[in-house]
């Protein structure tokens, strides 16, 4: 039988979320919890990976800006985003990066999917697109199997911040929420629930346990 925990968490700044993570990181590793996902957002705050080009900040308005030890490029986050942090020990389901990050996707292509939105991949880039625009940018960090970071869904933020910056370092294309290609004011709480039921599925999970 395998438990996933569920942690929401509201509005939290980046660093207090990150050290949430490493402490909720090594309660996953020594056994004492079960896999987690921390569901939150963030006040407004560029984050770059630890590969990631400073040069592609242009503008960080009123954010905040931090390195973090995820990877990718640069990303932001901020209220309106729906920010998922899997804790998960992959020795419990596949020790494979590249399986984890296109079970990933495929947790946010069924969520989109529930809003009849097609969401899909791009060939050689990470995250989830509709079209040739963004709308899930992802970033993980795994150390001794057990996974940090994950996922940002534009539900309905303010997507002036992303003129801020060049998104993950790809030129080219563009990012998009799912409040405009629904042409509705969406909340987060409307797509919490279906996806924590995608998340439960594709990483097949008998029970959820919610705090």
């Amino acid at each position: 039988m395998t438990n996933l925990k569920i942690i929401k968490k509201g509005l939290v700044p980046y660093e207090e979320a990150w050290e949430f993570q490493r402490q909720t990181h090594a309660d996953r590793l020594a056994g004492e919890i079960p896999d987690t996902l921390i569901l939150l957002e963030h006040p407004p705050v560029y984050t770059f990976g630890k590969n990631a080009d400073q040069s592609n900040l242009i503008d960080p308005k009123d954010a905040e800006v931090i390195r973090s030890d995820r990877g990718g490029d640069i990303t932001w986050h901020g209220p309106g985003q729906l920010v998922g942090y899997p804790i998960l020990n992959l020795e419990d389901h596949k020790k494979s990066v590249s399986w984890y990050m296109r079970n990933l996707e495929e947790v946010i292509i069924h969520t989109l999917d529930h809003f009849g939105i097609q969401g899909a991949r791009i060939q050689g880039m990470t995250g989830v697109w509709v079209g040739d625009q963004k709308v899930c940018a992802m970033g993980v960090r795994l150390s001794r199997w057990v996974t940090m970071h994950g996922f940002a869904l534009n539900v309905r933020p303010d997507m002036s911040y992303f003129g801020g910056m060049i998104p993950c370092g790809i030129k080219g294309k563009g990012v998009v929420s799912m409040k405009e290609l629904l042409g509705t004011n969406i909340k987060i709480e409307d797509v919490s629930t279906p996806l924590i039921q995608a998340f439960q599925s594709i990483f097949e999970f008998d029970h959820i346990l919610e705090s």
